[in-house]
């Protein structure tokens, strides 16, 4: 049977390719797709995640959840590698415009319907499934799995000196989910940025006849330039990826229990991931952490997976 999952995510060109590699996917079922705000801002990324699921036009729709904004302003976003859009600047608007429901109930909605089935992919920051448990702290007993995309083991950060994006944009709501009673699998930057791809990506991807790499095609390349101008990098890591790879092939990594927590106040370490990992560690553990990713077994994975994808026209 297929692995229902719910897919929260902040688009974003690599959660663009994550959600083409899910909705394809016969061995996932993507019940919804619920926007947050991170990358682009709430209302851009609902957008975004209509324009994407009316374009790849998956044989299954999953529902939309509207996107909120996170208490107090946002501290950053994505756009300067994503473009202004954080869809590379195409500038899609959705076809059909949703008066739906918001990220937060729509997971609620799910989960209560599905108890026990569904896992939660957390690909963007936290606000959407913290604002859910915050209401009601039992939906987190009807949860299969919660897999958080972000944090870093070694304190090393992608937004700050010490603080990867999706921590670092809203860390009060990434410390509640760190420490509710789910049952949590994280995937930090350590492990996202292993998997490196070049411009061979891009000639890798589906034909443009097809969904897939119609989508693809257009919003890939601008990654790549940004990427090179910004970061001074030839590569690019798809950081939304990992969660889906690991998903259909859970052994691409080694799981160790571990106990994390999120700094929320410093001025220097906010959004910082902290592990206990002294001989005796006095915290206790509350989640996995994906160790020693299997590079060449991760690109077959992906590579694998789009396959899926691209055989839709």
């Amino acid at each position: 049977m297929a692995r229902k999952v719910i897919i929260d995510c902040d688009p974003g060109i690599d959660d663009a390719v994550a959600l083409a590699l899910a909705l394809f996917d016969p061995r996932l079922e993507v019940l919804a797709v619920t926007a947050c705000a991170g990358t682009v801002d709430a209302e851009r990324a609902t957008a975004n995640v209509v324009s994407l699921v009316e374009r790849l036009d998956p044989p299954k729709i999953p529902r939309i959840g509207v996107a909120i904004d996170p208490e107090g302003a946002a501290v950053s976003n994505g756009t300067f590698l994503h473009g202004d859009d954080g869809l590379g600047n195409v500038n899609w608007d959705p076809v059909s415009r949703q008066h739906g429901i918001t990220s937060d109930k729509l997971i609620e909605k799910e989960l209560r319907a599905n108890p026990g089935e569904v896992t939660l992919v957390c690909n963007g920051p936290l606000t959407g499934v913290s604002k859910a448990l915050g209401r009601d702290a039992g939906l987190a007993e009807l949860i299969d799995r919660v897999v958080i995309c972000g944090g870093s083991l070694d304190l090393r950060g992608n937004e700050t000196a010490l603080a990867e994006f999706n921590m670092h944009f809203d860390p009060k709501a990434a410390e509640h989910i760190f420490q509710s009673a789910t049952t949590k699998s994280l995937i930090t930057l350590e492990i996202s940025d292993a998997l490196q791809f070049g411009w061979e990506l891009v000639e890798q991807i589906p034909p443009s006849y097809t969904k897939v790499g119609g989508v693809l095609e257009q919003i890939l390349p601008h990654y790549f330039r940004t990427s090179r101008r910004e970061l001074g990098r030839e590569t690019i890591s798809l950081q939304a990826v990992m969660p889906i790879l690991m998903l259909v092939e859970p052994m691409l990594a080694e799981w160790v229990k571990m106990a994390g927590k999120v700094e929320t106040s410093g001025n220097l370490t906010r959004g910082a991931t902290v592990f206990d990992r002294r001989p005796q560690p006095e915290w206790r553990a509350n989640m996995e952490v994906a160790f020693n990713l299997d590079v060449s077994a991760a690109r077959d994975a992906f590579f694998q997976s789009l396959k899926y994808a691209a055989q839709i026209l």
